[in-house]
């Protein structure tokens, strides 16, 4: 380390309870203590050892949506589910639900969990709070844990929008819930930020000394502590804050924020993921990068550094995102002729091509894109936001059907706000699925704008179909709350933006669970509680079906279940 480097660190911890500002008081709120999400070390059932979950509503998601009182567990997968509860055996562990509703675990078919793996300092789960009150405690409460010249983060996933507020919290605010540790919140990719009083005395001393990047841009943290988004290209203020704290990552660190990510996905019910990647940019730390730049080579590598210890708690899929516009396309050609689809196991497995295999608008790259995929028999996704973008991609697809056959590799189609019946039936006959966007309720703040996805029409289609909350970039990791906007097309400000594209709660639920399995590949694997099937399940803390549309958003796992391993347990059963 260099000794720039370390005067730095030294001086994060030498001013630490210097700054003037009280710790806030009251009491810590219960929702934001445990939406960092703090189970024990993960328990796993002996060999020869079932696990009896007894006297629930048992929600199996099976063909009929059958619900049951009983479900045993065997060596990490579905051994019986139904209303009789099977012979016991010597050592086998029994759970009395109580009468608690249980569901499959859940799944996302479309996330960026692996960068959530790689934030910077002990990154704090914001996105459930809905005031700066609520903030403020989240933060008090993760400061409990962050030792001494350490940074609190949180980075993605939130939006101002949801707090009532609908603003940040400017450095006082900030100082009242942490005097004693540098805090910097980060919104979505570019910023803008905001920082207490010793995270601004340090990015003044950055800013004051030699820089450390011949690239690099001030960070001019103002006297309310904000600091001003950054370009998607180019860096800026707040990539350069963020370049600042990733210098300071080590790989121990990520190895902790990697294990939290893990964790708070099992406190909410999800239990597997299908990773999209983002904006791949291999090669050194630069501070023009923004919070969804990572190099698309080693950004597993902390991921994977659990999986061989055996210490993941979730699944995890990923997928290979290609951003070039170069007519020679020499990224993508190189990923198709030596990496594996679906290569791994059913906790960490290779995926295929998404979120694109080339921007959307490379006009005659893109369509080479495609054409490259579908000789190399590799499955494919796209993104789109409108229906040109959807009538391209329907097209360029119908062509390369017509060269290379794709109708068996399953391609996708991500966040279509907007549809037509004839792009549905043209989707359809190529074998294609549909996956809905559920998170543009995080930025809706006007009532008069449709913001979709049309919940209702795709799924009255009877094309494959999956909802993704596309976290932890622009929306929350928490598919509660997508799954609300589902279910009532409100956005945070309670406003209806969504039409008549609601669902029931039971397609909402059977959507994120059974259908999106399909979307992994695993639909025989994962999705339900049937026997054969990987032991996966969700104990909830509320019963989902019958609770008011509000407490939708408040829903948690009190006991979440990956191939028969508990990975969260409250000890509420």
């Amino acid at each position: 380390m260099a000794d720039s480097d370390l005067s730095r660190r030294q001086f994060i911890g030498a001013t630490a309870g210097t700054v003037v500002g009280a710790a806030a008081g009251g009491a810590i709120d219960g929702d934001a203590v445990a939406a960092q999400g703090q189970p024990g070390t993960p328990a796993a059932a002996t060999a020869g050892q079932d696990l009896i979950l007894v006297n629930g509503r048992i929600h199996t998601m099976d063909a009929r949506n059958t619900v049951v009182r009983t479900v045993s567990i065997r060596n990490g997968r579905i051994a019986t589910a139904g209303d009789a509860t099977p012979a016991r055996r010597a050592g086998d562990r029994v759970i009395d639900l109580r009468g608690r509703t249980v569901v499959p675990g859940l799944i996302e078919p479309h996330v960026h969990i692996v960068s959530l793996a790689n934030r910077p300092g002990y990154h704090t789960i914001l996105e459930n709070t809905r005031s700066i009150r609520e903030v403020q405690e989240a933060l008090a409460a993760r400061r409990k844990e962050v030792p001494a010249g350490q940074w609190i983060t949180s980075m993605g996933g939130w939006h101002p929008n949801q707090w009532k507020e609908h603003r940040h919290p400017p450095r006082q605010e900030l100082d009242e819930a942490v005097p004693d540790r540098p805090v910097l919140l980060y919104e979505r990719f570019t910023g803008p930020c905001a920082t207490n009083s010793m995270g601004k005395a340090y990015f003044d001393m950055m800013d004051a000394g030699a820089p450390v990047h011949p690239d690099i841009k001030p960070v001019k943290a103002s006297d309310m502590g904000a600091i001003a988004a950054a370009g998607f290209a180019g860096g800026g203020p707040s990539a350069s804050a963020l370049f600042h704290l990733r210098r300071l990552q080590t790989f121990d660190d990520k190895l902790r924020s990697t294990t939290d990510a893990m964790r708070y996905s099992a406190a909410v019910g999800l239990t597997a993921h299908l990773d999209q990647v983002l904006f791949p940019t291999p090669g050194p730390l630069h501070p023009s990068q923004i919070l969804s730049n990572l190099d698309q080579y080693r950004m597993y590598d902390s991921w994977l550094a659990l999986h061989r210890d055996r210490k993941t708690l979730v699944r995890l899929q990923t997928n290979f995102l290609q951003n070039q516009n170069n007519p020679g396309l020499p990224e993508l050609k190189e990923r198709l002729r030596n990496q594996f689809q679906y290569f791994g196991d059913d906790m960490m497995m290779t995926g295929s091509i998404g979120e694109w295999a080339a921007p959307l608008g490379a006009g005659a790259v893109w369509r080479e894109a495609q054409r490259l995929v579908a000789e190399a028999g590799w499955h494919n996704e796209n993104s789109v936001h409108n229906i040109p973008e959807l009538t391209q991609v329907v097209d360029a697809w119908e062509a390369v059907n017509k060269e290379f056959d794709i109708t068996k590799q399953r391609w996708v189609v991500h966040h279509v706000p907007v549809v037509t019946k004839d792009l549905l039936d043209r989707l359809k006959t190529l074998g294609c699925g549909v996956q809905m966007g559920a998170f543009n309720w995080v930025t809706s703040s006007d009532p008069k704008v449709v913001v979709g996805a049309p919940f209702r029409t795709i799924l009255d289609h009877g094309i494959p179909a999956a909802i993704h909350g596309d976290g932890v970039h622009i929306a929350p990791l928490n598919p509660w709350q997508h799954i609300y906007f589902a279910v009532t097309g409100l956005n945070s400000f309670g406003a209806p933006v969504n039409g008549d594209q609601q669902i029931t709660r039971q397609e909402a639920l059977r959507t994120f669970t059974r259908a999106n399995a399909w979307f992994l590949r695993m639909e025989d694997r994962i999705g339900s509680i049937e026997p054969g099937r990987l032991g996966d399940l969700v104990v909830l803390d509320r019963d989902y079906f019958a609770v008011p549309d509000e407490e939708i958003k408040q829903v948690r796992s009190v006991l979440t279940i990956v191939g028969g391993t508990i990975v969260h347990d409250t000890k509420a059963v």
